[in-house]
């Protein structure tokens, strides 16, 4: 018989379920400020403790203090509070259609718009955002049609993606928004792919990807990794840590083990790991990663560290998973609360401002939605059963012109 002790698997467990009281993780965290901002041209062995931060830029009294502050207009920051807002609305309103029948399938951004909003605003029109689920607020920044949103959730007759996607998994090209894909982790072996060709065409644009903290766990993260770091794509590969991948807490896929940001010291990558409730240090470590990309020093991997406030989707019921109140306890705050105090702060913003705005971008949703609803809500309107056929084959062969013909289109 052996005297070595037994070995026992370790499984990782959330600090809380329900019926516990709330305790978030890793809630010991850096002061506004106090993480070193390192050149964004320098090599990344100079940078390896960065992961290891949070870079943070606003205090609790809304001032934009340290390193990382970056210079943004008042104009700039309202457009971002304007989209953050926006956001928000277009999500209560569309949640409540989805439990009117109106629609399928419907997932909220709430808590995460600062992250779609920032880095929107942040890069060029030419640029492509490979995008997930919770980045609505890119598209609020950029002016995209609000009933064309809704028709597309409506999957009705004027749907701009013809009823080939599930609603809210968007396709704008025009607004620098990739086809949003069930598949999470795809998006980011696409994005850099999409670099290297750019820079392989000797182009200026830069793409930047989005996969969330349990996509982390799949094997396109590392080969993402991989073909950016060999290849040094000019892209920004980021991981939205919101502690939740559906039910499973984001220590199933690592998060107690070390950061997400530090997983890219192993690709000889940059990592920046960033509070990504705060608009302002947001944008100030996109615009890090922009210039190092258009330096033609490679991709960085960015981990915004958030909280996903409401249920993974209207199919997910959180409360049978985590606390009923544990987007209470997140210490980072509301980043939509966050970005208007800041304004108001310097002098930019004020609480009637605020109430107008928000009465303004509500009336907004209401009426792209009752536009929308005019056409037709589920299953009460659908595209033409032609566009079945359309954008398959450059010159359709015998069988799709055989099978056009039995349906008499």
């Amino acid at each position: 018989m052996s005297n070595r002790p037994p070995l026992e698997l370790y499984i990782p467990e959330p600090a809380a379920r329900p019926g516990d009281i709330a305790q978030v993780p890793n809630a010991i965290l850096p002061g506004p400020g106090e993480t070193r901002r390192p050149d964004p041209l320098v090599a990344e062995a100079e940078m390896r403790d960065i992961p290891f931060e949070l870079i943070r830029v606003l205090d609790s009294e809304g001032r934009a203090v340290g390193p990382w502050a970056p210079s943004i207009s008042a104009d700039r920051k309202r457009a971002g509070l304007r989209a953050m807002m926006l956001t928000r609305a277009f999500d209560e309103r569309l949640f409540r259609a989805h439990r009117q029948g109106k629609t399928s399938f419907y997932m909220k951004s709430t808590g995460e718009e600062a992250i779609g909003a920032a880095q929107s605003l942040v890069l060029g029109r030419g640029d492509m955002c490979f995008p997930t689920y919770r980045v609505l607020s890119w598209l609020m920044a950029r002016g995209y049609p609000l009933v064309e949103l809704v028709n597309q959730i409506f999957s009705n007759e004027r749907d701009p993606l013809k009823g080939r996607q599930l609603p809210i998994l968007y396709s704008a090209r025009d607004y620098g928004f990739y086809s949003l894909s069930g598949n999470v982790g795809s998006r980011f072996g696409h994005a850099v792919g999409w670099a290297m060709a750019s820079a392989y065409k000797n182009d200026d644009k830069i793409a930047l990807a989005y996969i969330g903290d349990g996509t982390t766990a799949e094997g396109d993260f590392h080969e993402a990794l991989t073909f950016a770091s060999v290849y040094h794509a000019p892209c920004i590969l980021c991981v939205t840590n919101n502690q939740w991948a559906i039910s499973s807490f984001s220590g199933i896929a690592g998060a107690n083990e070390t950061t997400f940001a530090a997983k890219a010291i192993a690709y000889g990558l940059p990592g920046l790991r960033v509070d990504g409730n705060d608009f302002l240090a947001v944008w100030a470590a996109t615009e890090w990663a922009v210039d190092r990309a258009r330096a033609n020093k490679g991709a960085t991997l960015i981990e915004f560290y958030t909280y996903r406030v409401e249920g993974h989707s209207t199919s997910d019921d959180p409360t049978k998973y985590r606390p009923a109140d544990e987007a209470k306890h997140w210490p980072l705050g509301d980043p939509v609360e966050r970005l208007k105090e800041h304004l108001v702060a310097i002098g930019e913003w004020d609480d009637a401002r605020h109430a107008a705005l928000a009465e303004e971008l509500d009336e907004a949703v209401r009426a792209a939605v009752k536009e929308a609803e005019a056409v037709g809500t589920l299953g009460k309107s659908k595209p033409s059963v032609k566009e079945m056929f359309e954008g398959v084959f450059k010159e359709p062969d015998w069988r799709v012109i055989e099978q056009r013909r039995e349906l008499g289109i």
